[in-house]
């Protein structure tokens, strides 16, 4: 059924880029190839937006992806693992976009626990270590059900553990004392002020991809289509 709803948004994405391209835009194509790309991710800058809330992982220069997440939604991991998350990280690494990221913490009030506040204050920990988009990705990839409370203190250090250089004093008393236990509770508020929109949602260049459209995202390299669009 999901492949199903997606074929015509690819269609439609593939139409638009198709439309706003078809005169070939060469000077954006030189541009692209004068940019030295990042090396790998743990080269990406990382920043906290002046809003307080809002992750800036990339070249502040480029076009903006915004995504709204919660660590403990299945589809963000779908997403991040086998979606668009791969082209938008070497879209990102080749300074094409930069990312940013609000986090939701809406499912603990859903499915109750505070798993997804704990991963939130984890990764506000990590940004503090320059160590947030490796951390992100390992947490995703090892997101644990959703019907459980599932990211304990246990789950997150063992997860940071992969991360080479974010374990230590810091980040771990971070974690077991929940130092950014204020941050979880403004980005959910911020996340609502946004519209509350259903996760995985994401902002493109400042324009908010249409729910009916948000399976798109499930579709891998689409996205780059889907830029180009909003560009």
């Amino acid at each position: 059924m999901r492949a199903e709803r997606i074929r015509p948004v690819l269609v439609a994405v593939a139409l638009l880029g198709l439309t706003l391209t078809a005169c070939g835009d060469q000077t954006e194509a030189a541009q692209r190839a004068r940019r030295h790309p990042y090396a790998a991710v743990e080269d990406l800058p990382e920043a906290l937006a002046p809003d307080g809330t809002t992750i800036v992982v990339g070249d502040p220069r480029r076009m903006p992806v915004h995504l709204y997440e919660d660590m403990r939604c299945p589809v963000c991991r779908e997403v991040e693992v086998t979606g668009a998350g791969p082209a938008l990280l070497k879209m990102t690494l080749g300074k094409e976009v930069r990312t940013e990221y609000t986090l939701s913490s809406a499912l603990d009030g859903r499915l109750g626990g505070t798993g997804s506040k704990k991963a939130v204050n984890a990764l506000r920990a990590a940004l503090a270590q320059g160590k947030f988009a490796e951390y992100r990705a390992v947490l995703l990839r090892n997101q644990p059900a959703e019907n459980g409370d599932g990211y304990t203190d246990t789950l997150l250090l063992e997860a940071a553990s992969q991360v080479e250089g974010l374990r230590g004093p810091a980040f771990d008393s971070a974690v077991k004392e929940m130092t950014y236990a204020d941050f979880a509770e403004r980005s959910q508020k911020a996340y609502e002020a946004a519209g509350a929109p259903v996760l995985p949602a994401a902002d493109i260049n400042g324009t908010r991809l249409p729910e009916t459209q948000s399976d798109v995202l499930l579709a891998g390299d689409v996205i780059t289509l889907l830029t180009d669009g909003y560009r």
